[in-house]
């Protein structure tokens, strides 16, 4: 044993560990030239603007609301910061024309609900956003940690490439994961959106549920 290693109080090292940035297996999405116009039309998608008011009041929402909240609870313990977040993702996945369980899925599979997590190559938050994407989009000042920011910069960038890869929601998420062509990781994120996130109520799109296989050859 090295008795020369600096002794840390257990609260110090409890609060270390708490403040570190929780380490992610996001991989390393691609920086691509954009066109001005779809530069321009991304930035206007990711302004800043909350839900509205009423958004988490409608008596719509509140099943889903509480059965989400009942999933996540082992991941979110506090149950304000989990309706909070859960709120978010419904409004921004809608915002983004999005089944808000898949985006479940993908903040499931690329952080594991951690607020600080980053990835080895950089990708920050919820959903892992590679932090090129605000200055890309002329927002270098924002945080990814944020929230809303994460989630609103998260889906619209996986709405992005679902319309760049025109509805192909394997391709899509091989791009958000910058591992287009490989299998495992759209695999992963659905098999996470079917088991975990599974939902038949209203207040979610089933859509992009539904299983993917591996696409034909292009």
């Amino acid at each position: 044993m090295n008795r020369c290693l600096p002794r840390i109080a257990p609260a110090a090292l409890v609060a270390a560990l708490l403040l570190a940035p929780v380490a992610a297996q996001a991989g390393a999405q691609k920086e691509e030239a954009l066109a001005p116009s779809v530069v321009v039309g991304l930035a206007k998608a990711v302004a800043d603007a909350p839900a509205p008011p009423d958004w988490a009041d409608r008596a719509s929402l509140q099943p889903w609301l509480a059965e989400m909240s009942r999933r996540i609870a082992h991941k979110v313990a506090d149950e304000r910061e989990r309706r909070e977040l859960l709120v978010t993702v419904h409004y921004e996945a809608t915002r983004a024309a999005l089944d808000p369980q898949l985006v479940l899925g993908v903040i499931y599979h690329e952080s594991g609900f951690k607020k600080y997590a980053v990835s080895v190559a950089g990708a920050r938050g919820y959903m892992q956003v590679m932090p090129f994407w605000p200055g890309l989009l002329g927002a270098r000042d924002q945080n990814l940690f944020n929230l809303r920011t994460n989630l609103r910069y998260g889906a619209v960038i996986l709405k992005h490439y679902l319309d760049i890869e025109n509805g192909d929601l394997y391709r899509a998420l091989g791009r958000y994961n910058g591992s287009l062509g490989r299998p495992e990781y759209p695999h992963a994120v659905m098999a996470a959106t079917n088991r975990h996130f599974a939902y038949g109520g209203g207040a979610s799109a089933p859509a992009a549920t539904a299983a993917i296989g591996t696409p034909a050859p292009r």
